[in-house]
Order: structure tokens, then sequence, then C-alpha cells
């Protein structure tokens, strides 16, 4: 009877070793998986933006020339650090004439200012995911918050693939991008909200 409790015992306590070595291994993969800096394909992305035009459309654009970087230590990107910049003059809404209107002094001055940039946090608030952090646009930095759509991550021809959809807006005043005139009925030919659209696919490096 001893002995058989003795053994029930020793087996128990073997398998709750063997258990917990299983657990503690499964984790340190799962974490192993999951940290890691991810950076952008920019083939099968697009920075985007658009703005009111003469108060009753819009006018579209994006960046041609920008990189991202995430950093992040949990499979979900809870918690990833987001870095983002992007050369002012690149940008680009299909007209030569307007674009260079964009990158002189009267608007982005990609001389003096010759890039963008943001820093921040990939969070999740009440199951949703938000971007918090401070975006830089020609010399003046202020905080922004993002909402976020992440769609996934999948394994495609031996790489880990990421994709995200990021939305928010901003004051294009409140960042020194001050050029502005009016219409004949008083509306603005620009407007000062800018709403910025992006799809982000992501590559984890090895």
């Amino acid at each position: 009877m001893f002995k058989h409790a003795l053994f029930v015992s020793l087996n128990k306590k073997t398998f709750m070793k063997k258990l917990f070595v299983l657990v503690a291994a499964l984790v340190l993969t799962v974490s192993a998986k999951a940290q890691g800096t991810w950076v952008v394909d920019n083939s099968h992305s697009n920075i985007g933006f658009s703005v009111a035009h003469m108060v009753v459309s819009e006018q579209e654009g994006n960046f041609k020339d920008y990189s991202i970087k995430v950093v992040s230590n949990a499979a979900d990107f809870n918690g990833a650090d987001v870095e983002f910049t992007a050369k002012a003059a690149s940008i680009n809404t299909e007209n030569e004439k307007r674009d260079i209107h964009l990158v002189s002094a009267e608007f982005f001055d990609a001389a003096k200012y010759p890039e963008l940039s943001f820093k921040g946090k990939l969070s999740k608030e009440g199951g949703k995911y938000v971007l918090k952090g401070n975006l830089t646009m020609k010399g003046v930095t202020k905080p922004v918050t993002f909402d976020v759509t992440y769609g996934g991550t999948v394994k495609a021809w031996g790489k880990d693939v990421a994709g995200f959809k990021l939305s928010g807006k901003v004051n294009r005043q409140e960042y020194g991008l001050t050029w502005s005139k009016t219409i004949e009925t008083g509306g603005l030919v620009v407007g000062d909200e800018v709403t910025i659209n992006c799809k982000i696919e992501l590559n984890k490096q090895s």
C-alpha cells in the first residue's frame, strides 16, 4: 500500500514536472516567435490622405518615399513600438504643379523640413487597437491618436507577414501649413482638416 502510494506520488510529481517543462517551452516558443522587428513592405502599402477641396469635394494624395519600423514583444502587437518617417518631397497628388506647391514654403517647406515623422505605441483599449504618439510636420510636434485595424499575421513565401489599416485626422494649421484662399462663396480652397488613411503590410525581419 505504502509502495503504491509512493509510486503514484512520484509519478504525479514526474508528470507535473514534465507538464511544467512543456508549458515553459511553449511559452518561450510563442514569446520568441512574437518578439522581433517588423518593417514595411512598400510595394503592398499606402500612406494616404485626403482633404476637402473647395468645400464640395475631396482631393487625395500619398507619400511615395517612407519607412516604418515596428518592434513587438507580443504576438498580437499589443504594446508594440512604432516609428515612421516620410520624405516631404515625395508627396504625390497626381498633379505636378500642385505637388510643387505642396513642397514649397507655403506648405511643407521640404527644403527646410525634409521629413515628416511619427513615434508612438500601438495598444489595445476596450478590445480595439489605437496608435498613440507624437507626429512631427514642418518642425512642429503634437500628440495624435489613430484608430487601427489589425488584419492578422500569416506566413507566406517563407516569411511572416502582418497587415494593418490606420485612420485618423489632423489639422494642418496646427503644424504650420497655413496657406489658405477662399472661393467666391466664402469656402476654403483647401480644408484645414486632413484625413489620414493608411494600408500597411509588414514583414518580420529574420
